[in-house]
């Protein structure tokens, strides 16, 4: 079995980025800039936050982090974004989630031009991504798919079946699918027998949130899985699939963690690179 090792696929992606970068530099005379807004602290948006300041200026970006307190005002939070669009340095924003109950993530999100909208939520990304034309694709689905692509390069014709049906993750990974020309079905909690679609998959993407879900019985041999859930249990960290049964089986899979965390952080500094050559044009 192929063990998937995200770490260092996405160091050799930040390698790419960091090349791209010092290009980028000596043609425009400027570099990329993604700014990222944190609201509150919570320890786990704190360190994402932190990774990606430090990933980013790695490859060569320029990067900034506004911090507000919980109880800041959506009005301060979308009059700083309004702020951004329209600022030549910035490429790329990107809003941590999860936001304080009283700011309407919704109007957050589409308050971001789709032009700087790094994270690839704003409903016109979505509608673009989804219509097969230009758009920044969530980090995180972007990430799975370089990792089945580094894996199996050609996908034509692969039954590839999503465990979750997110926005986040499922549906974006779909699309991402279907343009490989991939057989998708896509499952989630209500799905009959959802162990029947499973045995079917060349590709497996679990994103349900449920610990250990997909079991070593539920894969054919030769199939490629991703694992992007992150549960906490007794046992510490595991993914939406039963690491140690499944790597019997199957032919390559991604560990938790390791796997797909570090791909989402290397693709969103793939999305500002993005974003900042399309403002270039």
């Amino acid at each position: 079995m192929i063990l998937i090792d995200g770490k260092k696929a996405a160091a050799e992606l930040r390698q790419e980025l960091k090349h791209e970068v010092t290009e980028l530099k000596v043609k425009y005379n400027k570099v990329p800039g993604l700014t990222v807004i944190l609201i509150g602290d919570l320890t786990p948006s704190q360190i994402y936050v932190r990774n990606k300041e430090k990933s980013a200026n790695e490859v060569g970006l320029k990067s900034e982090v506004i911090k507000y307190p919980d109880s800041v005002e959506e009005k301060t939070v979308l009059e700083k974004i309004e702020e951004l669009n329209k600022d030549e340095t910035v490429s790329g924003i990107l809003v941590q989630l999860p936001l304080p109950k009283h700011i309407d993530k919704q109007k957050v999100i589409e308050t971001i031009l789709p032009s700087k909208d790094v994270d690839g939520f704003h409903p016109m990304n979505v509608g673009n991504l989804s219509s097969g034309y230009e758009s920044s694709v969530p980090c995180t689905p972007l990430g799975c798919y370089l990792l089945i692509k580094k894996v199996e390069p050609n996908l034509n014709g692969k039954k590839a079946v999503i465990v979750g049906r997110s926005n986040l993750n499922g549906k974006p990974m779909t699309q991402l699918l279907l343009k490989e020309n991939c057989t998708v079905t896509i499952t989630h909690s209500k799905t009959k027998d959802l162990k029947a679609e499973c045995l079917e998959a060349d590709i497996i993407v679990a994103a349900v949130g449920i610990p250990e879900l997909v079991k070593g019985d539920w894969v054919k041999k030769n199939t490629i899985v991703i694992d992007v859930g992150i549960n906490k249990t007794d046992k510490g960290i595991v993914g939406d699939v039963d690491f140690d049964e499944v790597s019997k089986n199957a032919k390559a899979l991604t560990p938790v963690p390791g796997g797909v965390g570090p791909m989402t952080i290397a693709c969103l500094l793939k999305n500002t690179i993005e974003c900042f050559k399309r403002s270039q044009i």
